[in-house]
């Protein structure tokens, strides 16, 4: 019991720190905690190794800035401080997926928990590093390039970025939970998976708008001080949205195959 309660505590340190450091804003340290409560609850340190991979290194990418990327999240909703959908859509199935394991012991939600955190990882690593590629990329809908941040465009940095956010999570829960070959791979592909259902899910019915003022296409629904225009889309699915959506698609996938 005692050492239960030292790793809430390093939780809550955890999550001050990331407030602390504008990672996190007031509900997305709340909704971070919450998770990492029910990471632990089912996978204990492990799981919580696995939630912190994605996190911190997730976080490392988001601080790192270059002209590219600075220009690109004028086109995002958020900037790099997570509020808590962003924390529960990257984060609410994998704690789910724990809890149940917590629940039922059945490998099928441990192996649900590192899929969730590797389609999540997958994405991210995507988003942050693919908006600093040199060269703008493609939208998959026309072929044509657009900007960098742009949600439905693919790079071949952001895609290789992709692929390795999965790997590195595969990986950590191959060595963590003691998984079979078999398993990694699963988690792997899914993971990525997960990445691709996001960039379909971006260009086809994800909201899209246009300044009134300036002319850009942007995920904002107010820009330069006006409300800017829907041009594409479904105005309720932004970006927290198609996150959750596309890590539950990874998940339902794997459930359906194991």
């Amino acid at each position: 019991m005692n050492g239960d309660i030292l790793i809430y505590i390093l939780i809550a340190v955890m999550v001050i720190l990331g407030y602390s450091a504008r990672l996190l804003t007031v509900s997305g340290a709340i909704a971070a905690f919450g998770v990492g409560f029910f990471t632990v609850l089912g996978l204990g340190l492990k799981g919580l190794f696995i939630l912190g991979l994605f996190f911190v290194s997730s976080s490392f990418w988001s601080k790192i800035k270059s002209a590219n990327k600075s220009k690109a999240e004028e086109i995002l909703v958020k900037g790099s401080r997570r509020d808590w959908q962003q924390v529960m859509a990257n984060g609410g199935l994998a704690a789910l997926s724990s809890a149940l394991y917590f629940a039922t012991e059945d490998k099928l939600f441990l192996l649900g928990f590192c899929i969730c955190n590797a389609a999540a990882n997958s994405d991210t690593w995507a988003s942050e590093i693919g908006s600093m590629s040199k060269v703008k990329p493609f939208f998959i809908k026309t072929f044509k390039r657009v900007e960098r941040g742009t949600s439905g465009a693919v790079s071949l940095l952001g895609t290789s970025a992709a692929l390795l956010g999965s790997f590195v999570i595969a990986c950590a829960s191959y060595y963590l939970f003691h998984l079979t070959e078999g398993e990694f791979l699963f988690i792997l592909i899914l993971g990525f998976t997960g990445n691709v259902v996001d960039t379909l899910l971006g260009a086809f019915i994800q909201a899209g708008y246009q300044c009134s003022v300036c002319g850009m296409k942007t995920e904002k629904t107010v820009h330069c001080g006006r409300k800017t225009n829907l041009i594409k889309g479904i105005p309720f699915l932004n970006n927290d949205t198609v996150n959750f959506l596309s890590g539950l698609s990874a998940l339902l996938l794997g459930t359906l195959i194991q």
